[in-house]
């Protein structure tokens, strides 16, 4: 997911271990269009998918090492393929959502439903998963600062890119892999929650 969510913790018990996990879930009802430069209402929301849990790769982990750094949630994929096979998360495209973010008190995953947690929303990461960048800037965006944006900086709009750094090989046409197309890997906005 680029941005990547960020998040610090704080008061967490520094000898006790958590697993920080993340989903995303439909923030309302609706269908959206993007029109006269503005998104607007298109109609009741598509169907979901059964929501993924995202677990942290360092979890568990400690709480005076959660506390130590900043969290970042940089390996968490979005995908609009309702037939993924890789454990990605499945948004529907032109669609509003929410990322949650939720600390869960437990030393092993297989602990987790019987654990005690808490869960964080923060309503500026609130995004629309979408089919094409409507703004430019954001595809500049993601060409300058996303490491997998490599189909986006080889070809179309990255042109100048591939001349500055004076590539012969052939453009690369993938994209990035479990990306919401459109979306910058699959978000929006710059998230760092507190």
């Amino acid at each position: 997911m680029f941005p990547p969510f960020k998040v610090r913790c704080t008061g967490l018990d520094k000898k006790a271990k958590y697993i920080l996990l993340m989903d995303i879930v439909a923030a309302d009802d609706c269908r959206y269009k993007f029109h006269n430069s503005r998104w607007m209402v298109a109609g009741k929301a598509d169907p979901e998918m059964p929501k993924r849990m995202y677990i942290h790769p360092d979890s568990p982990a400690t709480g005076e090492q959660w506390m130590s750094k900043v969290v970042t949630f940089h390996k968490l994929k979005l995908t609009n393929n309702i037939s993924d096979k890789h454990g990605f998360t499945i948004l529907n495209s032109m669609h509003k959502y929410q990322p949650r973010f939720h600390i869960v008190r437990a030393n092993d995953i297989l602990k987790l439903p019987y654990s005690t947690f808490r869960t964080y929303v923060f309503p500026e990461t609130e995004f629309i998963a979408v089919t094409a960048y409507q703004n430019d800037k954001i595809t500049q965006l993601k060409i300058d600062n996303n490491p997998f944006a490599k189909g986006f900086r080889d070809t179309g709009n990255g042109r100048r890119e591939k001349r500055a750094r004076g590539a012969s090989r052939p453009a690369e046409r993938s994209r990035c892999r479990g990306d919401v197309p459109g979306l910058p890997c699959g978000a929006g906005g710059g998230w760092t929650g507190g």
